[in-house]
């Protein structure tokens, strides 16, 4: 396992297995371990910290998909949160957290996570985010281009 060194300044870090990240057809997916920090009194993974797997793998996908000049214009803000909390993730447990891009708006990007249990592949959460994309220079709304669109133009994975 390896640190994460591109977490949100003063933000929590992640301990994410290196080889398990991966792009498949439209979806990306990166491996986590639970962190004994993550685990809340009743003794499962805390409600907060799937929202923030979610968007670290967020993160990561645009991260390793988009052109470095992209990542220089652009940056994302959550504008929606939703998410299903389907079984607990216990402590020691290694998950995956799998995320896709859904229907894209001028403005409005709808981004789809699933958060498994490596072991058995158990559901443990779904999320569905909203996110809209803003330009660094001056912080407006930014309307993204075809070609960068097309990078994440995806159909729902199975």
């Amino acid at each position: 396992m390896t640190k994460r060194d591109d977490a949100p300044a003063g933000g929590p870090t992640l301990s994410i297995d290196a080889d398990a990240i991966r792009v498949m057809t439209g979806s990306y997916e990166i491996g986590v371990q639970v962190q004994p920090e993550d685990v809340d009194v009743p003794g499962h993974v805390n409600n907060i910290v799937y929202l923030r797997w979610v968007q670290e793998v967020a993160i990561a996908h645009w991260r390793a998909v988009a052109p470095e000049e992209a990542q220089r214009q652009v940056f994302w803000v959550v504008l929606r949160h939703e998410i299903d909390y389907r079984r607990p993730a216990l402590p020691g447990d290694a998950v995956r957290a799998r995320t896709w891009v859904g229907r894209m708006e001028a403005v409005r990007f709808e981004r789809h996570t699933e958060i498994t249990r490596a072991s058995d592949g158990t559901l443990l959460a779904r999320a569905r985010t909203l996110w809209c994309p803003l330009d660094a220079s001056t912080g407006r709304p930014y309307r993204a281009s075809a070609e960068l669109r097309a990078l994440f133009a995806t159909e729902e994975p199975g």
